[in-house]
């Protein structure tokens, strides 16, 4: 029995790496916000964006409007319970970077100094307050406006 070509095994791989992604819409209760998310090209809202799963990266951000003090944090992550079962089964080294991604709706409230966030758009929304050292490496990594 011949066994399949290296290449043939990494490029299988790559392809369900690449298939990681997640959808988010990001949202904002005022009008004029803007969100950076960092890896994302895009800063206006509302916007839908594609973001990788990750295990151990996060996904830091600056939302921000005339008038208002930025908000700095990393996005609250869902954790990828159905990855990790293919992975043990099919390819475990995987499990080290699919196993978390954003959740898919996102609503910066500048005024309130939150982040909410929920799984489908008729769930009640879920709040999130960054940390001062989530909004600290936030800031180190986007800068300041």
């Amino acid at each position: 029995m011949k066994h399949a070509p290296a290449w043939i095994l990494l490029a299988a791989a790559a392809a369900a790496v690449s298939g990681c992604t997640t959808t988010s819409t990001l949202g904002a209760p005022s009008a004029g916000t803007t969100v950076v998310v960092k890896t994302s090209a895009g800063s206006a809202t509302p916007r839908t964006d594609t973001f990788q799963a990750t295990s151990f990266g996060n996904f830091e951000f600056r939302a921000e409007r005339p008038g208002a003090e930025p908000l700095y944090g990393i996005l609250p992550l869902k954790f990828n319970g159905g990855y990790l079962a293919a992975d043990i089964l099919f390819f475990a080294p995987l499990m080290f970077v699919n196993l978390r991604e954003p959740y898919p709706f996102y609503e910066f409230d500048l005024d309130k100094r939150v982040v909410r966030y929920r799984l489908k758009s008729t769930d009640g929304w879920t709040m999130y307050e960054p940390t001062a050292a989530e909004q600290a490496r936030a800031q180190r990594l986007l800068g300041t406006k």
